[in-house]
């Protein structure tokens, strides 16, 4: 029986070894995490015309999201519902049904059977179609990002995203035009837990100085400083980093959205022209977001990097494997070659041999792999890194810590984590909704730090 409770620690902001190791848990995260929250399918750009459909996953049930002929998003359980064969093989396409190549059934673009061979005669027009459709899921898009759900009693997907939806505007929404993903996804098998490239994604700044240092010397430019993790680099004055209310988070480096580019002539152009923009149509806090350099997780297993602008989602396989799929986010107003600059950058950093891909994987793998020892799975993790120096903020959402280096993000993941174990239903989650930041103590520390600031221009 899982104890949530000693696998999660939120006052010691510790986590047992046993949260990417044990199968036991990861059934239940396949249940109370993946079973209730919403998980990112598709973006609206791959599915413009009606017919037009991909397959995905949604954790390890495989799922069909298509354009129906009315226009409307929908999606539905890839299995057919006569001896459970898979109905779609392809990864994308259009079409105007589903025909499962065992037997032969037929189900619309709407997951409906709608033609059984030999009903009549060998069925003897007997079988309830209607109650044979394929298995429906909760899908909603947000800002074209196409979202599904396996459970009706969650919040809708934007009450899911809440303070999260209010970040990513910044760049989803940015000067109007919005941004959307080039794609077909790089695939890659990584054998790791799917929860360490989230953690990783969610808040940690404090590899890339060290990890990626033979990178950034080589790279250069920006993000070159950091190499080695120097101690005299001036980390509380180079970003933030946030927790939201259902476990999103990122961290952000200031004026450093470019940075990992080597060439990058028409992204330089257009960030310039953009700025300006972003900040007439959002307000000056989120344009200061948007010439930084973010490292993100939406729960529980969408992350993505705004700046390199890769995006990818880690798809579980048991506890001890993922499949990492990856997409380039790029601007709708973008010129065309600033598109295929950006796209090029982002696969030669972050594609699946990317340089930066490479120094992580193996980082994700050994964090998982090392716990196949039955004495590490004892231990714990650690991350208590900026506890204390972090509260809510006079002009961003949920609670910010005072540097990109920090784990803020750390401890939001997992403080969510263990309450969507825990929960017996959303009605648990939704009651602890005026109590989520409690185990932020320090909520007044921007509040202390800015008046102090005050104090001491006015003694100057």
């Amino acid at each position: 029986m899982v104890d949530i409770n000693k696998l999660v620690d939120t006052k010691a902001s510790t986590q047992s070894k046993e949260v990417f190791w044990d199968q036991e848990v990861y059934d239940r995260e396949i249940k109370n995490i993946f079973g209730r929250s919403w998980l990112f399918l598709t973006h609206e750009c791959m599915l413009e015309k009606k017919g037009d459909f991909i397959t995905t996953k949604m954790a390890e049930d495989s799922v069909i999201v298509t354009r129906h002929t009315d226009g409307s998003l929908k999606a539905f359980v890839n299995s057919c519902t006569h001896r459970g064969n898979s109905i779609c093989s392809a990864d994308s396409g259009n079409t105007k049904s589903f025909v499962c190549n065992y037997h032969g059934w037929v189900f619309s673009t709407d997951g409906k059977l709608v033609d059984v061979p030999l009903r009549e005669k060998c069925y003897h027009d007997e079988l309830d179609r209607d109650s044979l459709s394929l298995k429906t899921i909760r899908v909603e898009s947000y800002r074209g990002f196409v979202f599904g759900c396996f459970d009706e009693t969650a919040p809708s997907l934007e009450d899911f995203l809440g303070d999260w939806g209010w970040y990513l505007d910044t760049w989803m929404v940015g000067a109007g035009e919005g941004a959307e993903l080039v794609g077909p996804p790089m695939k890659s098998i990584l054998k790791c837990n799917w929860k360490v490239p989230t953690e990783n994604f969610v808040g940690d700044g404090y590899h890339v100085g060290w990890t990626h240092a033979s990178a950034l010397h080589v790279l250069g430019g920006e993000l070159g400083g950091l190499a080695g993790n120097q101690a005299e680099m001036p980390f509380d004055e180079l970003g933030i980093q946030v927790t939201t209310r259902h476990g999103h988070g990122f961290g952000v480096i200031d004026n450093a959205a470019i940075a990992i580019h080597a060439k990058r002539d028409e992204y330089a152009k257009y960030m310039e022209e953009t700025i300006p923009k972003v900040a007439e149509n959002l307000g000056e806090p989120r344009a200061k977001l948007f010439n930084g350099h973010w490292n993100c997780s939406t729960f529980p297993n969408c992350s993505f990097l705004y700046g390199t602008n890769i995006f990818k989602v880690w798809h579980p396989r048991g506890p001890h494997e993922i499949e990492v799929w990856s997409w380039v986010i790029v601007h709708k107003d973008m010129s065309d070659e600033g598109k295929r600059e950006v796209v090029k950058q982002a696969v030669r950093s972050f594609g699946t041999a990317g340089t930066l891909e490479s120094d992580d994987g193996d980082n994700m793998v050994q964090s998982t792999q090392v716990n196949r020892g039955s004495y590490t799975r004892e231990g714990e993790m650690n991350s208590t890194m900026g506890q204390g120096y972090e509260g809510e903020h006079p002009d961003y959402p949920g609670i910010v810590g005072s540097s990109f280096i920090g784990e803020t993000s750390y401890r939001g993941f997992y403080r969510f984590y263990q309450e969507m174990m825990s929960a017996d239903s959303w009605d648990d989650i939704r009651a602890n909704d005026e109590h989520w930041a409690d185990c932020f103590p320090n909520k007044n520390y921007w509040k202390d730090r800015i008046a102090a600031k005050a104090a001491e221009a006015e003694g100057e």
